[in-house]
C-alpha cells in the first residue's frame, strides 16, 4: 500500500464527518435510490467509510464485502458488522478471482487520484450481467451556482472548505461523471440526482426540519443536473 495515500487515509478517516448531520441523512437516502436497482446475489462495496451504506447492505440479507483503504474504518466496520468480509488495502492493490453482480462506489471517485482508473478496477470483479453504483457531488448543485454568483466560488467546481476536509480531489459535474464512465468503457443504464439543495450544510443541519430535508432529496430526482448528487447505473458492454 502506498505509504503516502494510506496517511491520507487515514488522517481522512480519524476526522471524518460523513455520518453526521446532513452527510449521513445524504448517505440514507442514497441506499434508498441504490435499493431500486439493486440485483438478487453479492455486492462488493468500495469504500465504506463508518459503514452507514454498509447497514443498509447487511440488512437486504445479502452477501456483503468491504474493501476500504483505511484501517481505521475497516476495524470499525469488522466490529460493527462482524458477519461481512472487510478487505484492507488501496483499491488499486486489490485482488480477488471473485466477481460481485452489484459494485457499490458511495461518494468514492471524488476522492481517488484516478476515477477512471478506479471504474476500470472496479469493472474487473463485476458480473457479466452485474451493475455498478455511483454516487458523488454535484458540481453543478444549486448552492454552489449560489456560491459563484456570491463570490464565495470562483468556479463551480472549487473545492470549498468542506471539500477540502473530506479529501475531495475533485467536483464532478454531470457531463464530467459521465465521461468516466464512458472512458472506462461501461454502459450508463440510468443517470439520475437526489437532494435539490439550495444552500450550504451548515444552514440545513441549523434550520431544517427532517421533513424539508426529506422533501428536498425528493425534489432532487426532478431535476439531477442541478441536485447535490448526482448517480450512476452502469454495466459492461
Amino acid at each position: 500500500m502506498d505509504a503516502e495515500e494510506k496517511s491520507r487515509l487515514e488522517h481522512i478517516a480519524n476526522n471524518s464527518l460523513y455520518d453526521k448531520g446532513a452527510n449521513a441523512a445524504t448517505i440514507h437516502y442514497e441506499f434508498e435510490v441504490f435499493r431500486r436497482f439493486v440485483l438478487p446475489g453479492s455486492i462488493l462495496e468500495m469504500g465504506p467509510a463508518e459503514g452507514l451504506m454498509t447497514g443498509h447492505l447487511v440488512d437486504l440479507g445479502q452477501e456483503v464485502v468491504c474493501v476500504d483503504g483505511s484501517e481505521f474504518f475497516s476495524q470499525r466496520l469488522k466490529e460493527k458488522y462482524p458477519s461481512i468480509e472487510v478487505i484492507t488495502c488501496l483499491f488499486e492493490d486489490f485482488e480477488t478471482d471473485r466477481k460481485f453482480d452489484n459494485i457499490v462506489l458511495g461518494h468514492v471517485l471524488e476522492h481517488v487520484e484516478n476515477p477512471v482508473q478506479i471504474l476500470e478496477v472496479a469493472k474487473k470483479f463485476l458480473a457479466p450481467n452485474g451493475i455498478l453504483f455511483a454516487a458523488v457531488p454535484n458540481a453543478r448543485s444549486l448552492h454552489r451556482q449560489a456560491g459563484v454568483i456570491m463570490g464565495l466560488l470562483q468556479a463551480e467546481d472549487e473545492l470549498n472548505d468542506l471539500d477540502r476536509h473530506h479529501g475531495h480531489r475533485r467536483v464532478f459535474n454531470p457531463e464530467s461523471f459521465r465521461q468516466a464512465f464512458y472512458q472506462s468503457g461501461y454502459n450508463i443504464d440510468y443517470f439520475g440526482g437526489y437532494w435539490l439543495k439550495p444552500v450550504s450544510n451548515s444552514q440545513i443541519e441549523a434550520n431544517w426540519t427532517a421533513e424539508m430535508l426529506e422533501a428536498f432529496m425528493k425534489l432532487g430526482e426532478r431535476y439531477p443536473d442541478i441536485a447535490g448528487e448526482i448517480y450512476v447505473v452502469a454495466s459492461h458492454k
